[in-house]
């Protein structure tokens, strides 16, 4: 679960769609007079909901007399007990968090800005939030609702906002990016809103999806993945698991067999193409067997940028009413899977060493290449820029 830290205003875990909603939620503190900090909380496990009440303590002993307000999927599921927390002065569901009115204590609608000393090098833009499907681990519905979508003139709007401030690199986000547009007329699907984005902004450098289901790409969006330069390629995927019977018991809409099937089709069309996936540890029932699979799906899809997630209940969700593994036993397999997907990296990040990339500058002296390798850059380099390297070696974990 990671953790980002904005200037004594906000404190994001967890998703690039609460990422991107801080922003949002930023902005609108610019305007809201009384000194506030929001904890943009989390809930995909029970650790990530005990790191928001801890980051509930903490930012109330830096900011003693500041407003605090906490939002997001633990607070929206959570309500009552987050509420309860002494600290905490306001509690505000994921379904109020983009009402301006909220984060003024007098309740009226002010101006919100963007100051330019926010605008980070990409630009998060939300597409879609909620979720249809019902996983039987996932309480993350709970905390968003049903799937919506963003009109495509809508997210043109927003990504032209962004353009015009100098961002290099777009990524669309959201809880079920493959599922935009299922409720729209005539329902779109994902392809036809990165073609629009591809055709309304000829001049953007670098487009990037974030989480996909890979049940949901169709023929279109496999074509722009795989064809279109300015979409990078880098695929994060949702697999979860790697057992079929897990997967089943999961009520995941794909097989074994198909996972892999997409990533070979996937690097066949586009070779420099990077796997990303979610991977779960220990769901209950997981046997030795089962594990043994979760583990050689690493390198059967070649996934070098992992996601894994020991597996917690969390409350309401079928999957906490299964036998569960033993918690030494989940910690343990997660642990494996972390190691096998970094032998994983290891292996790719060597095969980049001596090949030029582009790379989008950061502003802590590192940048990421399309596919998404870490890079350290010279000394001087501008954040923002997109600079051609060719790495000579690897240093912790980074080219350089």
């Amino acid at each position: 679960m990671t953790e980002t830290v904005a200037p004594a205003d906000v404190v994001t875990l967890g998703c690039r769609l609460n990422l991107a909603e801080s922003e949002s939620i930023r902005a609108m503190l610019a305007d809201a007079g009384t000194p506030t900090v929001v904890v943009n909380s989390c809930a995909v496990t029970a650790e990530a909901v005990r790191q928001s009440r801890r980051a509930v303590r903490r930012l109330r002993r830096s900011h003693p007399q500041a407003r605090l307000v906490v939002t997001g999927c633990a607070a929206t599921i959570e309500p009552d007990s987050f509420s309860a927390m002494p600290e905490v002065d306001a509690v505000v569901p994921n379904a109020a968090k983009a009402d301006p009115r909220v984060w003024h204590p007098n309740g009226e609608e002010a101006p919100s800005r963007q100051r330019q000393s926010e605008v980070h090098t990409r630009a998060f833009v939300p597409v879609q939030t909620g979720c249809d499907h019902a996983c039987t681990f996932c309480i993350i519905p709970q905390g968003r609702g049903r799937s919506l979508s963003t009109p495509v003139a809508d997210v043109l709007r927003v990504i032209e906002r962004h353009l015009l401030l100098g961002v290099n690199e777009i990524v669309l986000t959201g809880v079920d990016v493959t599922g935009w547009g299922a409720e729209l007329p005539d329902a779109p699907r994902l392809g036809v809103l990165v073609r629009a984005i591809l055709d309304a902004f000829p001049r953007l450098p670098r487009l990037r999806l974030s989480s996909l289901d890979g049940v949901e790409i169709d023929g279109l969006l496999f074509e722009i993945i795989t064809g279109e330069a300015r979409v990078m390629p880098h695929v994060h995927l949702s697999l979860q698991s790697g057992d079929d019977m897990v997967l089943k018991r999961m009520k995941r809409r794909h097989s074994r067999a198909q996972a892999v099937a997409l990533t070979d089709a996937l690097r066949a069309a586009r070779p420099d193409i990077a796997i990303g996936a979610d991977l779960i540890a220990g769901f209950p029932t997981e046997t030795e067997a089962m594990h043994a699979n979760n583990l050689a799906i690493v390198r059967d899809c070649g996934v070098v940028h992992g996601h894994v997630f020991p597996y917690s209940p969390r409350p309401d969700t079928p999957a906490a009413r299964m036998p569960q593994v033993a918690p030494a036993t989940v910690r343990a397999r997660a642990a494996e899977i972390r190691a096998a997907v970094a032998a994983e990296r290891a292996r790719w990040l060597a095969s980049l060493v001596g090949l030029p990339r582009e790379v989008l500058a950061e502003r802590d002296g590192t940048g990421h290449s399309p596919e998404f390798a870490p890079y350290r850059l010279p000394e001087g380099t501008a954040a923002g820029t997109i600079v051609t390297l060719t790495p000579t070696r690897i240093i912790e974990g980074m080219l350089a």
